[in-house]
């Protein structure tokens, strides 16, 4: 074997990797899929080839190592990934004279559901294929999961969340910052169905449609997966669509799915063919990393080839720079196509990007137009120095293993235009006339400098009601529109402020935290910010930096003069745990779940955070004893561990 060969491994390894961890774990893309398979497949062929397998190799270990900051569980069953192929024929053969069940492949998040006595116990992650998250508290707010079904037998089911496209588009809609958005389906749903507050889950409409069964005691299927999905659909569950077929119908059927995927509303990434005969196909055994009963069918992408016209840089408020192809247009999928976002420096130069090149584009899953491949590979494109907007200096910065370019001037204009966009938005402080063009203008005249000075429009007025597309009623519309304004909430004013990763749900938490004290949020320190739940260090970070910005407080003083902020009513009289602090762990017996004791220890002026530390007061665990990582911690640090019957009858 030539060291060319295994050097040549190491590296498909480590960009695979890298790649699946960014797209698995940070819900970011750092390559296509289109590349990713491209990489895959020679990877493959080089361990056929030199019969050597890397220990790291992504052909034997899937999805995504699961984050720290839920619960881990190791799976009954390891889950696998499947083999794949993109060749009709293929499928035809891999049946052998038998029939199967075809379904769609929906591109979501893979959950493993059990029920015990007919309720729903316990919801976790697909993770790393043995080991995942448990995420049943979002379960639970599922749209469409049962929470009660007939059967009562331990019933243990595999499905995918999903998130549909319209729901997609209309909560992408909603998020002012454009570069907040999510890039698809599938990134919106990992984010959601791993959330530690199911209240943004159950606000994402998440949808589980089931696929496999894994175990229902004492129920005899006749050795039938197709019964085993009527089953399913019989205790309540929504199952994937499929459609039973043999050698001879199987191509027709595939042509079906074609057909449907392109009005489809639920992300698909292709087929799944399984044998409908059970026992045969579990007499198969299984791979290393596949299973033997089942086989994945990937849409063989409808390629065009073009030429790179010109690359776009697109600033945003947070300075973030995106680099946006535009080629020559072309038919893909019943559309014309001219325009595909390249998301990154890193993606833009492993592509090998230049002007004039050739190259060919597809719709990922048939819907976003992304570049496969560069044809020609000039590697050309010249990283602008300045920001296209303000003209000052521009800078590459790199987050986890991710290169993207940034403008670094804090006054460039696209960064005010974004910036009062997200203020006067509906979530934030909801103002209606002033659009993004508005305030390029006003901003342009030089009506407005910073947040408070909105609410001294009027000063203009003359000049306004003479400015194009504006008269005196739209004035005195916009007017009316900035006195509702001026009665706020602290949410909405600390998610318009624009501080970098705090959306409006996470601006309801620090406030609530704080209880809805902003002094005491402006001298809160990072440590302290990230021991609430749902902030991490990144979140804490950005927020403890914007109030230590003197012109950020001189601005956020001045619009303190102009608006008034509802206060939120407190029964002081019931505080009884003020200045306290808790962590939960391990299971209940006295609460529904952990949310339930979170909410009494915080409507009695405490706080729940995820992790021990010094200012903790007690870890509240049934398992006394157990040496989990949390009481090792609270041991270390002299917290006291009590169980739960000991904290309701000392703090309750």
């Amino acid at each position: 074997m030539s060291n060319e060969k295994m050097n040549r491994m190491k590296e498909l390894v480590s960009t695979l990797n890298c790649a699946a961890k960014a797209y698995y774990a940070q819900d970011t893309e750092i390559m296509s899929n289109f590349e990713y398979d491209r990489l895959y497949d020679e990877l493959v062929e080089l361990e056929k080839e030199t019969g050597v397998t890397l220990a790291n190799s992504p052909t034997i270990h899937v999805g995504y190592e699961a984050v720290d900051e839920l619960p881990k569980e190791r799976h009954e069953k390891p889950m696998l990934s499947l083999g794949k192929t993109k060749n009709r024929e293929e499928l035809r053969d891999w049946l052998n004279g038998r029939e199967a069940l075809l379904s769609w492949k929906l591109d979501g998040l893979t959950i493993v559901l059990t029920f015990f006595e007919g309720k729903l116990a316990k919801a976790v992650t697909r993770g790393n294929g043995e080991v995942g998250e448990v995420i049943t508290n979002n379960a639970r707010v599922f749209k469409n999961v049962p929470l009660s079904i007939p059967f009562r037998g331990e019933l243990i089911l595999r499905g995918e969340a999903v998130i549909t496209y319209s729901d997609f588009e209309k909560i992408n809609s909603q998020i002012e910052n454009v570069e907040a958005r999510y890039k698809n389906p599938r990134n919106l749903c990992s984010g959601s169905v791993r959330q530690l507050n199911n209240e943004v889950t159950a606000n994402r409409n998440v949808m589980f449609y089931a696929f496999c069964l894994v175990k229902a005691d004492g129920v005899d299927f006749e050795n039938s997966r197709e019964k085993q999905f009527a089953f399913l659909a019989k205790q309540g569950f929504e199952t994937v669509e499929y459609k039973k077929v043999n050698p001879d119908t199987i191509l027709d059927t595939i042509s079906y799915f074609e057909k449907k995927i392109e009005n489809y509303d639920i992300p698909s990434d292709g087929l799944v063919l399984t044998y409908e005969d059970i026992a045969y196909g579990q007499s198969l055994g299984m791979t290393a990393k596949f299973p033997r009963d089942s086989i994945a069918f990937k849409w063989a992408d409808e390629l065009r080839e073009t030429v790179l016209q010109e690359i776009e840089w697109s600033p945003s408020r947070t300075g973030l720079i995106n680099p946006v192809a535009i080629f020559e247009p072309v038919e893909l999928e019943g559309t014309t196509v001219s325009r595909a976002s390249v998301h990154n420096i890193s993606i833009m130069r492993n592509l090998k990007l230049g002007i004039g090149d050739r190259i060919t584009v597809y719709k990922a899953n048939m819907i976003i137009p992304q570049i496969a491949e560069n044809l020609t590979g000039s590697d050309s494109i010249e990283i602008p120095k300045v920001c296209p907007v303000c003209g000052q200096p521009t800078q590459i910065k790199q987050v986890n293993d991710v290169q993207s370019l940034y403008c670094v001037n804090p006054g460039c204009e696209a960064k005010k235009i974004k910036s009062f966009t997200l203020f006067v938005s509906r979530d934030a402080m909801n103002i209606d006339g002033l659009s993004e063009a508005t305030l390029e203008k006003f901003i342009g005249k030089g009506f407005i400098h910073e947040y408070a000075d909105i609410f001294k429009l009027e000063r203009f007025e003359e000049e306004i009601t003479q400015m194009e597309g504006f008269g005196e009623k739209s004035y005195r519309n916009l007017i009316n529109s900035i006195e509702v304004a001026r009665e706020t909430t602290l949410p909405r004013v600390i998610y318009g402020l624009g501080i970098a990763n705090i959306g409006l749900a996470n601006a309801k938490m620090i406030c609530k935290y704080y209880r809805y004290d902003l002094a005491a949020m402006q001298t809160a320190d990072v440590e302290e910010l990230s021991e609430i739940e749902g902030i991490g260090e990144v979140i804490a970070g950005a927020f403890y930096d914007y109030f230590k910005n003197e012109k950020n407080m001189l601005h956020l003083q001045n619009l303190l003069e102009e608006i008034h902020i509802v206060t939120e009513m407190v029964d002081e009289s019931a505080q009884t745990l003020s200045g306290m602090s808790f962590v939960i762990t391990g299971s209940l017996e006295h609460y529904s779940n952990r949310n339930e004791l979170k909410d009494i220890i915080e409507r009695k002026g405490g706080k729940v955070t995820g992790s021990v530390t010094s200012k903790t007061t007690c870890l509240i665990n049934n398992d006394v004893t157990s040496n989990s990582s949390k009481n090792k911690k609270a041991k270390e640090l002299g917290i006291r561990i009590i169980s739960e019957d000991d904290f309701n009858a000392e703090y309750l």
